[in-house]
């Protein structure tokens, strides 16, 4: 048994599950885009459905933002990024618990 075993032993430690909250990216109305624009960016990147593309371009449009993706932190902000680079405002945050 190592020495490190020992002192876990010793001392009571145990290893804690480590919950991976999911992050999401946002993408935020401006003054700028097209809505045509934003469905054919979200459609082109994501992959969505016309459908599903048109539903979050309200959202962004109507509510004033939509989430777009949940995964992990790296993976959302390549999403953020790859928003900014079409032109659009897109941020990342923790998703609600």
């Amino acid at each position: 048994m190592s020495a490190l075993a020992d002192t876990r032993e010793d001392v009571g430690l145990t290893e804690a599950p480590v919950r991976d909250i999911p992050w999401q990216t946002v993408v935020w109305n401006d003054p700028v885009n097209l809505m045509s624009y934003v469905v054919h960016v979200f459609r082109s990147y994501f992959g969505f459905s016309k459908d599903v593309a048109t539903r979050l371009m309200l959202a962004v449009h109507e509510e004033g933002h939509a989430v777009v993706a949940e995964g992990a932190r790296e993976q959302m902000e390549l999403h953020a990024q790859a928003m900014h680079d079409y032109g659009l405002w897109a941020t990342v945050r923790k998703a609600p618990e």
